[in-house]
């Protein structure tokens, strides 16, 4: 498998800003088949903020959203990142597939970094 470079040039838009606001805009625009989910993820990490009087839950879901918009930003990130999804569900090569998963970390690392978001914390 050889790996693809990535294409940090000409994305969609640029990283928003970590707030719902921001990123709402952020993904209508570069993937609005995702609005949905969006909101609901959203709702529900209010509704768990409330309960548990705390900010955690809205940080990982910003944190969350914030690197799903890195990836969608750039068409052939996102476009590459399901090829090696779909490449690690179907295939039984085991090298194959370590080779597809730390493709996966590359791109991963990117778009956490462009999100500045520690891994882990998202």
């Amino acid at each position: 498998m050889s790996s693809r470079p990535d294409q940090p040039h000409d994305p969609v838009t640029p990283q928003p800003a970590a707030t719902p606001e921001a990123l709402r805009a952020a993904v209508a625009q570069v993937a609005p088949g995702s609005l949905a989910a969006f909101d609901a993820e959203r709702a529900e990490a209010v509704r768990q903020a409330r309960a548990e009087v705390s900010a955690a839950p809205l940080r990982s879901f910003t944190g969350q959203w914030s690197v799903n918009v890195a990836i969608a930003r750039h068409p052939a990130r996102a476009a590459r990142l399901r090829e090696l999804e779909a490449l690690i569900a179907q295939t039984d090569d085991l090298v194959q597939a370590r080779e597809a998963a730390a493709e996966i970390g590359r791109i991963l690392d990117a778009a956490f970094a462009e999100a500045g978001v520690r891994r882990g914390s998202a």
